[in-house]
């Protein structure tokens, strides 16, 4: 007797859908949306290093050009108890994968292949990354200083495309014996490779050594007998003798070798080095946050900001940014002018910057004026979740300008609460 079983031709055709488009998956390749910088906490965002005048110098390089990301950071003075302080730091980039060659970085103009200690809150410094292109693809490049204890934060991100193949990278230097290496990625890999396999075969002679006998059941029934000395004999002291002579003599002629052919061997970096902060005219615009809100149904950070001018010309805010975002006094030429082409669209909020009073303020005149940053950037970033955090603190910079054009730099920062004021008047109506 046979049993036959019959799939429904609908079921079926389901299952082969799904089966060839699982393996399309596997082989066509899906660019990476990139944004990964969302999944990080808005309060590290938001009170850790604010990022400003970055620039990139070309959105497409081909294979082996360089793309220059420079700019400048400021680390926040309510820095968040929850993460470490900078006293640790590295400059770096981030991109999905290794698909650049950081080159070149510095910061305040120093070589930065090390990482930088004893940063200062407060103090702002500037950042030069040189990247090579190394494989071909449009690639979200972001600077991003990782912060010992407090993990990378990531600054803003551009598209750049890579053009050219693969095949034609190359890395080539010139090492202090004058010697011209014409690809670094692949310089020594074979005999790294070989060294490896010498380590591994030895590695599994002695695994199979011992595991060549009853290895679970037997030793314990041995041990439960009081039979120890049936589970080493003395052959096994003679196999282990001439394996650990046999190790050090091939270290012992690996570290010859080296030190005879590399005459002269720098050890692998791992110190750090030291920068004081940008020197920063004092500031001449003070702020006091009074309330903060956000609208949760508007998408809109409402703050209510006592504003004295300390300097002798009248100023207008021109811009508020944090996390990357940044939002702009439309009516205000010169702020308009500060953002640079290169600049990601996405991180500018069309809707701009609201002020109830956009008037100058004069010299030595108090105001307290209420500032609105409204956008569905807030959502698109997922910043909202501060809302959340045990501390439900915010914190950005305020970029005021003077009838001479020039910009001065005040950080705003204090606790935030949740609204649905919009919501609550739609359900009236």
């Amino acid at each position: 007797m046979s049993l036959h079983l019959r799939m429904p031709r609908r079921g079926l055709s389901l299952s082969l859908l799904l089966a060839v488009m699982t393996f399309a998956s596997t082989l066509v390749p899906v660019p990476v949306a990139a944004h990964g910088e969302r999944a990080t906490e808005p309060y590290i965002r938001t009170r850790t290093v604010h990022w400003y005048d970055v620039t990139w110098s070309t959105q497409q390089v081909g294979v082996n050009e360089t793309v220059t990301v420079e700019g400048k950071f400021h680390l926040f003075t309510d820095w968040p108890d929850a993460a470490s302080k900078p006293e640790l730091a590295f400059l770096s980039n981030a991109t999905p994968g290794a698909v650049m060659t950081r080159v070149e970085s510095y910061i305040n103009d120093m070589p930065a292949q090390q990482s930088v200690s004893q940063l200062e809150v407060g103090g702002d410094y500037s950042f030069k990354l040189v990247m090579a292109g190394r494989v071909p693809g449009r690639w979200h490049l972001h600077p991003v200083l990782s912060v010992h204890g407090a993990g990378p934060i990531v600054g803003p991100g551009h598209w750049v495309e890579v053009t050219g193949s693969a095949a034609d990278y190359k890395l080539p230097i010139t090492t202090m014996t004058g010697e011209v290496i014409d690809d670094l990625q692949h310089y020594g890999v074979a005999r790294l490779q070989l060294w490896q396999a010498g380590y591994a075969l030895i590695a599994v002679a002695w695994i199979f050594w011992w595991i060549r006998r009853p290895l679970i059941v037997p030793r314990w029934n041995a041990i439960r007998k009081g039979r120890e000395d049936l589970l080493v004999t003395r052959t096994d002291d003679r196999v282990a003798a001439a394996m650990l002579v046999l190790v050090l003599v091939v270290v012992i002629f690996g570290y010859h070798h080296a030190t005879q052919k590399y005459e002269y061997v720098v050890p692998l970096q791992a110190g750090s080095f030291k920068t004081k902060p940008l020197p920063l005219p004092p500031p001449e615009v003070a702020v006091q946050m009074k309330d903060a809100t956000y609208d949760v149904p508007g998408r809109s950070l409402r703050l209510d900001v006592e504003v004295t001018n300390q300097s002798d010309s009248p100023m207008r805010l021109g811009e508020f940014t944090t996390a990357n975002l940044r939002f702009l006094n439309k009516s205000l030429a010169v702020a308009l002018a500060g953002v640079d082409p290169s600049f990601p669209k996405d991180l500018v909020a069309g809707s701009g910057l609201k002020l109830s009073d956009d008037s100058p303020i004069a010299p030595g005149e108090t105001r307290t004026m209420r500032i609105e940053a409204t956008d569905a950037a807030w959502e698109i970033e997922r910043l909202v979740s501060f809302l959340t955090n045990v501390d439900s603190r915010v914190g950005g910079m305020l970029f005021f300008f003077d009838a001479q054009g020039q910009r001065h730099m005040v950080e705003v920062f204090g606790p935030i609460i949740p609204v649905f004021t919009q919501l609550q008047l739609a359900q009236r109506h």
